[in-house]
């Protein structure tokens, strides 16, 4: 019951994050993109720019801030997922941007080039 109430706040988090971009008039390209080295949380574009965005949601910093989690390893391992999804989607080319976002107590703080 646990692993279902942190997914749906996951989900919740990732719902919160997307209206924030798409406020700033970016477009969700693509939301929980999956292939077998993982999953992209969001694939959002603003001009020429693509951005992959990392989402943490919390729902307080009793185990820390959101954006502690994103560390070395897991940079690596969002680097390779975006190659993975460039590869599969062939976009335009352009720039591309790594992002975290983190949500907490319902407050979204997005780290824009984080990595």
């Amino acid at each position: 019951m646990a692993d279902l109430a942190k997914r749906a706040m996951g989900a919740w988090g990732e719902d919160k994050v997307a209206a924030w971009y798409a406020a700033r008039g970016y477009e969700i390209v693509a939301r929980n993109w999956r292939c077998a080295a993982g999953e992209l949380d969001l694939v959002c574009r603003t001009g020429a720019t693509l951005v992959f965005c990392e989402v943490k949601t919390r729902a307080s910093a009793a185990f820390g801030v959101p954006a502690e989690a994103v560390n070395a390893v897991k940079q690596r391992r969002l680097r390779r997922l975006a190659m993975a999804w460039l590869e599969s989607e062939r976009p335009a080319r352009g720039e591309l941007r790594f992002d975290v976002a983190c949500v907490l107590g319902g407050k979204v703080d997005v780290i824009e080039n984080a990595f």
